[in-house]
């Protein structure tokens, strides 16, 4: 089993301080290999082929949080999975893979850091591999918006201490009416998710 441990070099207010929960600040990497791309899809939430799909049919690696909404196809009411943020798409390549993309297509662009010239954001490979980790080790992960996390969510610390997410540590979400208990995990000013885990893997800190 992972030791659990929290770091305490940072305030937990801030959204992009929260390393107890597996995250780390969006940054810049240098280097050319592949990292983790934080993207904008500016297309309609109808378009027939959405910045999440095309990178599927590049088999290019990405991760968008989706979630089933009913949706009108065809003049008929169906479920269909959607972005729960439309516009926010993580790519995983290199600008030789994603720039020719970004030219081509106007409706898909970097995000860029504030206060730099043109620097596209990124998320350090760990922080994104353990984000998608958590949301892929449960069949119904609940995501958050930056704004939609509360304080209230961040008041009961916990260290998972087996089962798939041993060793993760975070805050554990009270979700109304639910009796399951759910882990925050988060990637810092942009996603954050409650996903759940089985009560006797919790251990409060």
């Amino acid at each position: 089993m992972a030791a659990c441990r929290i770091d305490k070099s940072i305030p937990e207010r801030k959204m992009d301080t929260t390393p107890a929960s597996g995250q780390a600040p969006v940054t810049t990497a240098p280097g050319k290999g592949n990292r983790w791309f934080v993207m904008r899809d500016l297309s309609r939430s109808n378009a027939k082929v959405p910045a999440w799909e095309m990178l599927r049919d590049k088999h290019i690696r990405h991760f968008t949080p989706l979630v089933w909404r009913m949706m009108s196809v065809g003049g008929k009411r169906k479920p269909r999975q959607v972005p729960y943020i439309q516009d926010l798409v993580f790519a995983y390549g290199t600008r030789g893979e994603l720039d020719p993309l970004v030219e081509r297509v106007r409706t898909f662009q970097y995000r860029y850091l504030r206060h730099t010239w043109r620097e596209p954001m990124t998320v350090p490979d760990l922080e994104m591999e353990r984000f998608i980790r958590a949301v892929e080790s449960t069949h119904s992960p609940r995501y958050y918006t930056p704004e939609e996390v509360t304080p209230e969510m961040r008041n009961r610390p916990v260290c998972i201490v087996g089962g798939p997410l041993d060793g993760y540590t975070g805050t554990l979400v009270t979700v109304r009416g639910s009796k399951r208990k759910r882990l925050l995990v988060e990637i810092p000013m942009l996603l954050a998710a409650a996903v759940e885990v089985e009560p006797e893997y919790i251990k409060l800190l």
